[in-house]
């Protein structure tokens, strides 16, 4: 009576593991042994059991990835506000995990560390609001005579395009006219009065948030750390956390030094330009330099459009934006380099789609947090790919 296939199959498995042991020396090899290793050798090869994926399979993998990708993007837009405010918290935190380390090792508790770390930011706010306030009401106080002006020093450029059909009378009647221009202005104040409310509860979120994340910043590297089950994982995990608070803490401490001094440029250059409200020049410039690409390219336009406006020769109206741009092409290419080395240079192309992504999904902040996001994904992605690494040690 003839063996089924599982006996078979058994049968044979025995008769490889008995030839292999001979082969390796484990057993005296006699002539049973001989005919068992020339059996073992005629044997077919065990079948190889493979699942075949033709092309549907595929497109529907790939198809739920990208159905669950777009649900994952609705969510962050949806929940935006209260993801910016987190966000930016986690960010700032992570900024601050070197200064909340060393606080740590001179006897700091975690609570009081985490207080005055969240009052120093808080303070730093306060005060650059307290200095903004009179600047900005100046601008709004004098809003209407800016806007007369602006159309006298514009209209002489604007008549010489003739298929535009703008003339003096434009700006006097219908939706042009100063009044419709001042009546537009209250509806932007309403709706800048009705986005306090929420702008104020993502700040409370926002300190909050950071307060939480500094007070428990040790517990949460421990959690994370111990998600993973092997040895090597963990210190792989250890390597990421600190080479990411190591950069964006060096990175951002090192760049608003470099960037208050060209704030500082800045309104000295709007004061000897002539522009209006230096101090809020000196700001935007500061606030702007952390959008690469796209902030200095705001700011350069801007200056150069106060400049016109505010002097009767184009090129003496230029003068402001091009001191401003040679300032910031300077230190951004000379000094910037200079202080950060080489280990932080992340793609434009790459940067300047992250700045395009997480403007479109949330707006201004998007935009600023598109770098310090963009150098948390550099950085994990350099520490997991490049193998020679020095290992941190877990201690025994």
């Amino acid at each position: 009576m003839g063996l089924r296939g599982p006996h078979r199959m058994g049968i044979a498995n025995g008769i490889r593991k008995q030839a292999k042991k001979i082969a390796i020396g484990e057993r005296h090899t006699s002539a049973w042994a001989q005919s068992l290793k020339e059996a073992a050798e005629e044997l077919p090869p065990p079948p190889l059991h493979r699942l075949e994926k033709d092309g549907l399979d595929v497109s529907m993998a790939w198809a739920i990835i990208g159905i669950f990708g777009i649900l994952f993007l609705a969510a962050v837009y949806l929940m935006s506000l209260i993801l910016i405010p987190i966000t930016l918290a986690v960010v700032v935190g992570m900024i601050l995990g070197m200064a909340a380390e060393k606080l740590g090792k001179m006897g700091v508790p975690r609570l009081a560390n985490a207080f005055m770390l969240s009052s120093a930011v808080a303070l730093v706010i306060f005060l650059l609001i307290n200095s903004l306030a009179d600047p900005l009401m100046t601008l709004a106080n004098e809003g209407p005579a800016f806007a007369e002006r602006t159309i006298n020093r514009v209209m002489p450029y604007l008549e010489r395009i003739r298929w535009l059909h703008i003339t003096p009378a434009t700006f006097e009647s219908g939706s042009m006219s100063i009044g419709a221009l001042l009546e537009n202005t209250g509806n932007v104040l309403h709706v800048v009065t009705s986005s306090l409310t929420p702008a104020l509860v993502q700040g409370m979120i926002f300190f909050a948030a950071l307060l939480f994340f500094l007070a428990g910043r040790v517990n949460l590297r421990k959690t994370i750390i111990m998600t993973f089950r092997t040895r090597t994982q963990r210190l792989a995990a250890i390597r990421v956390i600190n080479a990411v608070e190591q950069v964006l803490g060096f990175y951002f401490a090192t760049a608003s030094l470099i960037y208050v001094g060209l704030g500082v440029v800045m309104t000295v250059i709007a004061y000897a330009g002539g522009l209006s409200a230096p101090v809020l020049w000196g700001f935007f410039a500061f606030l702007s330099s952390f959008i690469p690409y796209l902030g200095i390219t705001l700011m350069t336009l801007a200056v150069a459009v106060a400049g016109i406006l505010t002097h009767d020769g184009i090129l003496i109206g230029l003068m402001p934006a091009a001191a401003f741009f040679t300032v910031h092409l300077l230190m951004e290419n000379l000094i910037f380099p200079a202080v950060m080395g080489r280990r932080l240079e992340i793609n434009p192309f790459v940067v300047f789609l992250a700045i395009l992504f997480w403007t479109w999904m949330w707006g201004a902040v998007g935009a600023m947090l598109a770098l310090p996001l963009s150098l948390i994904v550099m950085t994990i992605i350099d520490e997991l790919l490049i193998e020679e690494k020095p290992q941190p040690q877990l201690p025994k």
